[in-house]
């Protein structure tokens, strides 16, 4: 579950799933190419992909002087998968109560 939560930790943040959708709409980026098409700075944009690769979310490879960043897919799922374990816990919580006042 920690693993879990260190995503949802840095989903939590709008910036953050800015930076990731842009991400995942390439094969890679650096930080200097995000921080171009968005309305912080650099060093900002550094310290949100750190957020983002501490939780794998993404992850992290030098090219030269380069740091390329990708979108990492497992942990998400992992999420996903998580969050339809509970939505699936409600459903039968919300059907049980709703056959009990069925048969009242």
């Amino acid at each position: 579950m920690d693993h879990t939560d260190a995503v949802f930790g840095a989903l939590s943040d709008p910036t953050r799933r800015a930076l990731l959708q842009t991400i995942a709409g390439r094969t890679d980026a650096t930080a200097t190419e995000l921080a171009a098409e968005l309305p912080i700075s650099r060093q900002a944009v550094l310290k949100h992909l750190v957020a983002l690769a501490d939780a794998g979310l993404v992850d992290r490879e030098r090219a030269g002087r380069e740091v390329r960043y990708r979108v990492t897919p497992a942990p998400l799922s992992d999420a996903v998968s998580w969050m339809a374990e509970v939505g699936g816990q409600w459903d039968e919580r919300l059907a049980t109560l709703r056959r009990t006042l069925e048969t009242r």
